[in-house]
């Protein structure tokens, strides 16, 4: 029998260790190659799962009642289509109005600078040198002639419109799919492991889901109170479209971290054509009262259920994925990071030694006693 060099058995090894390298790496190119092409339908898959988890609690609670899923599920979702209809109604005709409103004044608002600007000296200087005010009054009466333009920009962004309602329907029947039949997946898949980490993974599901929930209703309950309180403080003030503005309010407040503050701007900014400078200063002052005590005593109270995330994890969380995926990256970016503090916690403790062996075998029967 004839016996194999070592010099040549490890040229054998070594070239065996090579071909796996290369084939790993070509395979892991492939992969992400693949992921690139695929990645407008795995965001969508993503953004339903995200949906089916934070819809499952309300569908559990009228599943409780009705004692129907399917029923539930209808209604739930019934709710979601037409949550995004009543808000463009509700929204679109008082812009349109304010709009159009605005761009009719803009010549009067540039009379009005011209007469402020004769009246001050050092600014009839700058006037007489550069002419600013006639070129202001000139660019404003030529933006009513250029109204009838808003329908070729419609036109343009027809198709986008077309494709974003495609993806919509696309999210909610990928959705619609998940949480009638998700969880029984993701019970299949646990039932398939050693029965300490088959409750391992369930208690796990469990956890991200209530996560999850916890933080979208809260989120819808924080919003709520945000768009109530700033109705009644509008409505005081005598601002126009008080329920509009205290939609954007409730819209923008769901936005972490930024968009209380990008609401309150916005809604200072038309309070400016309102009644300048006093209903100005009343909003600045009470939004600047209520951000205070929506950071310190609604927003803990409201999210004491949920999982308490890091402050520096929900701000690098917010804006990685505000710039992968814009405003929808954002909003999902802290119960992302939730979930997979969770998914860490969960895994440490099945790792820690006195957690093996929490499943405990079966009883063995007693040994007989030795004969006397």
């Amino acid at each position: 029998m004839a016996v194999v060099p070592a010099p040549a058995l490890h040229g054998a090894s070594s070239a065996r260790v090579v071909l796996r390298t290369v084939l790993i790496v070509v395979l892991v190119v492939i992969s992400l190659w693949l992921i690139y092409l695929l990645r407008q339908p795995l965001t969508w898959i993503f953004i339903a799962g995200f949906l089916a988890i934070a819809l499952s609690g309300p569908v559990d609670w009228l599943h409780r009642r009705t004692r129907r899923r399917g029923l539930s599920i209808a209604l739930v979702y019934l709710g979601l289509i037409l949550f995004p209809v009543l808000l463009a109604a509700i929204l679109v005709p008082p812009v349109v109005t304010e709009l159009n409103n605005l761009i009719n004044k803009l010549p009067g608002y540039a009379g009005d600078l011209q007469d402020f600007v004769e009246r001050n000296e050092t600014l009839r200087r700058l006037e007489e040198d550069y002419n600013i005010t006639a070129e202001l009054q000139k660019q404003a009466s030529s933006l009513t002639g250029r109204v009838g333009d808003a329908a070729g920009i419609l036109s343009d962004i027809g198709l986008g419109l077309v494709n974003s309602i495609f993806a919509g329907v696309s999210i909610i029947i990928l959705s619609l799919f998940m949480i009638g039949s998700g969880r029984g997946w993701l019970d299949w898949i646990a039932d398939r492991q050693d029965p300490e980490r088959a409750i391992w993974m369930k208690r796990l599901y469990d956890r991200i889901g209530r996560a999850v929930g916890n933080y979208v209703a809260g989120a819808l309950g924080q919003a709520l109170i945000a768009g109530v309180l700033a109705y009644i403080v509008l409505l005081v003030l005598g601002v126009p479209y008080a329920g509009s503005l205290a939609v954007l309010i409730f819209l923008l407040d769901l936005v972490p971290l930024v968009g209380a503050t990008l609401g309150a701007i916005i809604v200072g900014i038309i309070t400016v054509f309102n009644d300048f400078p006093t209903v100005t200063i009343i909003w600045v002052i009470w939004s600047v009262v209520y951000q205070q005590v929506e950071n310190s005593v609604i927003q803990p109270r409201i999210q004491a259920k949920a999982v308490a995330v890091h402050p520096f994890v929900v701000l690098t969380s917010v804006l990685f994925g505000s710039t992968l995926f814009g405003v929808l990256g954002a909003l999902l970016a802290i119960p992302i990071a939730a979930s997979i503090q969770i998914a860490v916690i969960e895994y440490n403790n099945l790792r820690r030694p006195e957690t093996i062996g929490a499943v405990q075998a079966p009883p063995q029967p007693p040994e007989p006693e030795p004969a006397a």
